[in-house]
């Protein structure tokens, strides 16, 4: 039988995978790094600071193995075009998906957040995979995401019998220039 981590050490693990890129970030900014990251400290922390990340239903929570992560920031600028500034947020909802859409759509109409629309006249970025919402403040082009494809969080998150969705309010690095964001589902 192989011994068991204690249970900090279990705690630990999964907040250390997600703090270690923020601080990478900074210390990207501080030596050089990708240059269209450098100084976004500020516009991560605005982002962070969006109420609608914490705008979550009733029951929902942070996922059994992220209670003491809350908002994490990313700058990816390794991909063509822009880079793109983040702040992101799981949760676990012991109820459907459809539940998570209308109360977001809620709470981001509330807050002056627009539904985006897809190409097709009249249908709105509303999928099974989630919903996106867009905005300008502060001569910048927001774009709000409800998101159920979580795959790509590290670790997966355990939700027991309910269901895993991050929120993610999201902005090109450059306000002033480049392509404005858009939904894409």
């Amino acid at each position: 039988m192989s011994p068991t981590p204690s249970s900090a050490f279990t705690r630990a693990g999964p907040a250390a995978t997600l703090l270690l890129p923020a601080v990478f970030l900074g210390a990207c900014s501080v030596i050089g790094g990708d240059s269209g990251c450098r100084d976004t400290e500020a516009e991560l922390k605005r982002l962070a600071a969006q109420p609608l990340l914490a705008a979550a239903p009733a029951r929902a929570a942070a996922p059994a193995n992220y209670r003491s992560v809350g908002v994490s920031t990313a700058c990816d600028g390794d991909s063509p075009g822009e880079p793109w500034l983040h702040a992101d947020r799981l949760y676990a909802f012991p109820g459907k998906p459809a539940d998570v859409i209308a109360h977001h759509t809620e709470a981001a109409a509330a807050a002056g957040w627009q539904i985006e629309h897809d190409p097709d006249p009249g249908a709105a970025s509303v999928t099974v995979a989630g919903a996106c919402w867009t905005k300008t403040e502060k001569d910048r082009h927001l774009l709000l995401d409800v998101d159920f494809n979580t795959g790509g969080w590290s670790p997966a998150p355990e939700v027991g019998k309910g269901i895993a969705y991050a929120v993610s309010v999201g902005s090109t690095a450059d306000a002033g220039g480049g392509e404005e964001a858009t939904c894409k589902r």
